[in-house]
């Protein structure tokens, strides 16, 4: 098991965030991310997995250009932070109402065609799953303990409700792509604070 001196930021930050908090709901699905029920009821997530898959999900993603990845946010606490990863890897984002047919409908003036999709939760993105799905494109998702993940190709387990935890997410995610493709050395940060990914 690797120690917190491992981790991707400090485990105290992950904590701060609140990333690790899920909801009283859990599936079947996200049990093999979930620590432990706490007292007030609530999923904790195993912030080792989530350490984990945020690397392998940057990792995923930066088999793909900028240019063919789509990032996706009904959530409004998510919006900022899907904002600043796309603007600052350069990938094309919809925040709030996903337009219906701009990956299906080729007569569409918004038509687009990415090669991967990350959506901030499965269930208020789920339009833009199933055209993903449709056209057969992966996706990755951030899930919380409450998500189910068919149709999902990659799982990163977090919170994907708090503005804190989602900033903290996108803004790793940010510097993971970044490494990844060989932008940013591999020990530098990116010079925004995770503060202007955060609601």
């Amino acid at each position: 098991m690797a120690t917190a001196e491992k981790l991707l930021v400090p485990l105290e930050k992950y904590l701060s965030s609140g990333v690790h908090i899920g909801t009283k709901f859990k599936t079947k699905s996200m049990a093999p991310f979930i620590y432990k029920i706490n007292p007030a009821g609530l999923s904790v997530l195993n912030v080792q997995k989530i350490d984990e898959r945020l690397d392998i999900g940057a990792k995923f993603l930066a088999q793909f250009e900028p240019k063919d990845i789509l990032i996706v946010s009904r959530r409004e606490n998510g919006w900022k932070a899907a904002k600043k990863f796309a603007t600052l890897i350069g990938a094309k984002c919809y925040t709030g109402r996903y337009p219906a047919g701009v990956l299906t409908n080729q007569q569409l003036s918004t038509f687009i065609e990415p090669k991967v999709i990350l959506i901030t939760d499965p269930w208020p993105d789920k339009n833009a799953t199933v055209d993903a799905k449709s056209i057969g494109i992966p996706i990755a998702a951030l899930c919380d303990s409450n998500n189910t993940t068919q149709n999902i190709d990659l799982v990163i387990p977090c919170n994907n409700k708090g503005a804190n935890s989602l900033g903290l997410v996108y803004w790793i995610l940010t510097n993971q792509y970044l490494k990844h493709k060989g932008i940013l050395p591999k020990n530098k940060e990116i010079d925004v604070p995770i503060s202007e990914f955060c609601a």
